[in-house]
């Protein structure tokens, strides 16, 4: 018997993993946009140009409480929301996965859940651009990892992953990664969103490039006085790493601004700003972007 895959969230990560998920399990991609869910049911899920593959699609979130496992690629601001409707309504031992942005998204789950739902918390490094409802472009193959608070859980899930041809690990202290991802996020997509440019501008304009560092340094900063041992020595290094996987691609923040959708600026920038105060550990740069970020989005609100 398959598998039985339900997927929130039908955005470009939720393609990309529903896509190969789809590959030996039964999927079910659930969105709150009813005309992509009506493309993806006519066409399928397609990265770049390999065939596309049939996947159910869900109008109500009941559709998806017989699921096995649950993957969550709806962004941060929108976890609540989401998963309200699945309160009290999934099996016990269905874990919910999530890999989104920033930090805080487990305690959210647990919110909207309660603390029995197996929550498996994750980064990924995969990379993928909507270029139509239901089909992303790529930049290169990436890896997940997730934490194993649940081992067996935990498993359970990076297997069904590397079954589907994704690459994916289990490690003892999720932390550590998140706020790797957090440090390159912090740095790259306030800065993507407000200059509406590439990732790969900041590493050539200076004067961005001087602001990525600054926004890297900071947030590695606020980590250390955590006692978070990041999993890498320089963080622009890491950021610039980053940045070359998906150069040619803008931040996600970029597509929120320009669609009117609340940003995840809370969770990111605003996460190192809330922890720093925490840790007395200043962080006017990030300070910074956060107000930016939030004033464009009050202004384009108005307009």
């Amino acid at each position: 018997m398959k598998t039985k895959v339900g997927i929130i969230g039908a955005g470009a990560m939720g393609t990309l993993f529903g896509f190969h998920l789809a590959g030996m399990c039964d999927v079910t991609m659930l969105d709150a946009n009813m005309a992509t869910l009506g493309t993806i049911e006519q066409k399928g899920l397609g990265v770049d140009d390999q065939a596309a593959r049939r996947v159910a699609v869900a109008r109500r979130p009941a559709e998806l409480y017989g699921s096995n496992v649950i993957f969550l690629f709806v962004k941060a601001v929108d976890t609540l929301r989401a998963l309200r409707p699945f309160t009290g309504q999934l099996d016990p031992v269905t874990p919910v996965v999530s890999l989104q942005n920033g930090v805080g998204n487990e305690d959210a789950i647990r919110t909207a859940l309660g603390g029995a739902v197996p929550v498996i918390v994750g980064i990924t490094t995969e990379s993928a651009v909507t270029t139509a409802p239901g089909r992303v472009h790529t930049s290169g193959r990436g890896n997940t990892i997730v934490g194993s608070a649940s081992p067996s859980t935990s498993r359970m899930v990076t297997d069904l992953l590397t079954k589907n041809g994704l690459q994916a690990a289990v490690v003892n202290d999720i932390r550590p990664h998140l706020w790797g991802k957090l440090v390159a996020n912090c740095a790259i997509n306030a800065l993507s969103a407000l200059l509406d440019c590439d990732a790969g501008t900041i590493l050539k304009e200076p004067n961005a490039a001087h602001l990525g560092e600054a926004l890297a340094e900071e947030a590695a900063a606020v980590a250390a006085a955590l006692k978070i041992k990041l999993p890498f020595v320089n963080p622009w290094q890491y950021v610039a790493e980053v940045i070359s996987v998906g150069a040619d691609a803008r931040a996600s923040m970029a597509f929120d601004l320009a669609s009117g959708h609340p940003s995840e600026i809370d969770h990111i920038n605003g996460a190192i700003v809330a922890f720093g105060r925490r840790a007395g550990v200043p962080t006017p740069y990030n300070d910074t972007m956060m107000r930016l970020v939030k004033a464009k989005e009050a202004l384009l609100r108005d307009r």
